[in-house]
């Protein structure tokens, strides 16, 4: 019977082939969208890695200002810790988490290279965001004195540097003039948002003079509302004259973070549903037509004996051989994705993605066929012969 349905396909694959491109193109539509949902949903589950819901974002940019800026920025540092409110304060790199900005280079371990995202920090950072360590510790402003500049880095970071050794205490290199020493490893830190990647990280003291990094994050006491927001930014602007002082909120950013996400994947569901919904009509109305053509083989074999059930199961039987035909194409194609590395995904992406695309595929046209062929099921043999 298979064998009979894929010859019968195949036989009218002209007549078919503008319906079999519709198919291959659901799936190849589907295909993409899925591989998007399931790449941000599995990174929704893994855990971010940090605290955030009660941490502020204090923004200083010096502007024409040009003397002495490392001074100005430890006094407002020792201005924020003062007050009552504020349980813990660490100055950072402009690619605060949940921002826009980045800031990336890579590390040598045994000939091996790996890129990151670097993050310049004092030696508060881990209190404020309540950023656990899985090894050894963070680093200390003694550490400044020794041979190697202390790093910081995260799990992802280690594994695929250091591979299957421990990269706690290792020493790296970003170049020939520059070598790190690693003094701690935290597990995740998914700094763009919860449908990110925890990308490799690499924190990086700063020196006692900096000059360049000027963001300071805020942990503040639970119920700390806009009067305290006002006055830390007068009393900051009273010691930086000419400063540009700009208050955010670690939550609000990663909401807005992840809208940028979603947005792609609710165009391409839209696209992919419209895709969906004309292929879905087209096999209703090929359906409809080839019952109104072949009523009289329909009631010929109602007449021999065929029950309700078997014309209804060669009429599903058709159009799973039709979609087998597309979905084979489409297969060739999307297998192309995890072979070549496409997009430096994990093949299981690619593969869940695929698995989906061609269940969903099957499910409607299943539910396209269903009520034709339960039409054609119930054509009496008389009637049928006789218009015949």
């Amino acid at each position: 019977m298979l064998r009979h349905l894929f010859k019968l396909i195949w036989n009218k694959k002209g007549t078919h082939s503008l319906l079999i491109i519709e198919v291959w193109a659901a799936f190849m539509v589907l295909f993409g969208v899925l591989t998007l949902i399931v790449f941000n949903l599995r990174n929704y589950l893994q855990p971010i890695g940090f605290q955030y819901e009660q941490v502020w974002n204090l923004e200083l940019s010096s502007n024409q200002d040009t003397t002495d800026i490392a001074t100005k920025l430890q006094r407002t540092m020792q201005r924020v810790r003062s007050y009552s409110e504020v349980t813990a304060a660490s100055r950072m790199s402009s690619n605060t988490p949940f921002s826009a900005n980045q800031i990336g280079n890579s590390v040598t371990y045994n000939k091996v290279s790996v890129g990151g995202d670097f993050y310049y920090t004092d030696t508060e950072l881990a209190q404020v965001l309540d950023l656990p360590l899985k090894k050894g510790r963070w680093y200390a402003e003694s550490d400044l004195v020794g041979k190697f500049i202390p790093i910081v880095i995260n799990q992802a970071m280690e594994d695929k540097l250091f591979q299957n050794e421990s990269g706690l205490n290792k020493v790296v290199k970003r170049d020939d003039k520059t070598s790190y020493k690693v003094v701690g490893i935290v597990d995740k830190f998914k700094a763009k948002g919860l449908f990110m990647s925890d990308n490799p990280a690499l924190f990086q003291i700063l020196e006692k003079n900096d000059r360049w990094n000027s963001n300071i994050l805020i942990k503040t006491k639970p119920g700390t509302d806009a009067n305290f927001e006002a006055r830390l930014v007068k009393d900051v602007a009273m010691m930086l004259p000419g400063w540009g002082v700009e208050v955010g909120y670690l939550k609000d950013s990663r909401k807005n973070r992840e809208n940028l996400t979603l947005v792609p994947v609710l165009i391409f569901l839209i696209v992919s549903g419209f895709l969906l919904t004309n292929v879905a009509l087209g096999l209703f109305g090929v359906l409809n037509l080839n019952i109104a053509k072949r009523k009289g083989e329909i009631g010929l074999r109602r007449a021999m004996g065929a029950t309700e059930a078997g014309v209804t199961g060669q009429f599903l039987g058709e159009i799973w051989v039709l979609a087998t035909f597309s979905l084979i194409i489409g297969l060739i194609f999307a297998v192309q994705f995890p072979l070549m590395n496409v997009f430096d995904l994990d093949k299981e992406i690619y593969i869940i993605a695929m698995l989906a695309a061609v269940a969903v595929i099957y499910i409607i046209v299943t539910l396209c066929a269903w009520f034709p062929s339960k039409q054609a099921a119930m054509i009496h043999p008389a009637v049928a012969l006789h218009e015949e």
